[in-house]
């Protein structure tokens, strides 16, 4: 059975804690995220070595296995988001559809250890990135497709939420 997509804005975790995973962003800057990200990627290695690593907890959740995919994904596309702030101040983002994706890219699929190996790359390159910030890029701002603004702070923020929370999910 296919999953429901997401539909909905997780913005409120810039200023609210998340109920299901703890994540708080109050006072976090790309240094910080930058440093849990760099606490998540063992985590994440051991999700994915798990011997039940494409099964689904129910019909409706993705396994351990596409959520990897998911983060790696989201690693690369949030480096990439930095990357356009940084050189454009109001930088606009592309749409993306985060369950097409993961259609196109039959995470399902995908083979684990790839995954493990993308993931562990795609994490480092997007630590690296929010870890060479300077302070006074904080302010630089982007706009989402839905028009939500981002801070380069309230981005790297946000980022961290989604990598933090699927490890939840998955109980990694």
């Amino acid at each position: 059975m296919a999953i429901t997509p997401d539909t909905k804005d997780w913005t409120w975790v810039l200023t609210e804690r998340c109920p299901e995973c703890g994540f708080e962003a109050t006072g976090l800057t790309p240094r910080d995220v930058a440093r849990r990200v760099d606490s998540t990627l063992p985590r994440w290695d051991a999700a994915l070595r798990h011997a039940e690593v494409r099964k689904r907890p129910d019909e409706q959740t993705w396994s351990p296995l596409e959520y990897g995919c998911h983060v790696r994904d989201v690693f690369e596309l949030f480096r990439h988001r930095l990357e356009l702030m940084l050189a454009e101040d109001g930088a606009r983002f592309a749409n993306w559809d985060q369950d097409a994706t993961a259609l196109e890219k039959a995470y399902a699929d995908s083979d684990p250890e790839a995954v493990r190996a993308e993931l562990a790359e795609r994490g480092a390159s997007a630590r690296d990135a929010f870890a060479a910030v300077p302070e006074e890029s904080y302010g630089r701002r982007g706009l989402r497709s839905n028009g939500s603004e981002f801070t380069v702070v309230t981005l790297a923020q946000y980022f961290l939420h989604d990598v933090e929370h699927h490890l939840h999910d998955v109980r990694g």
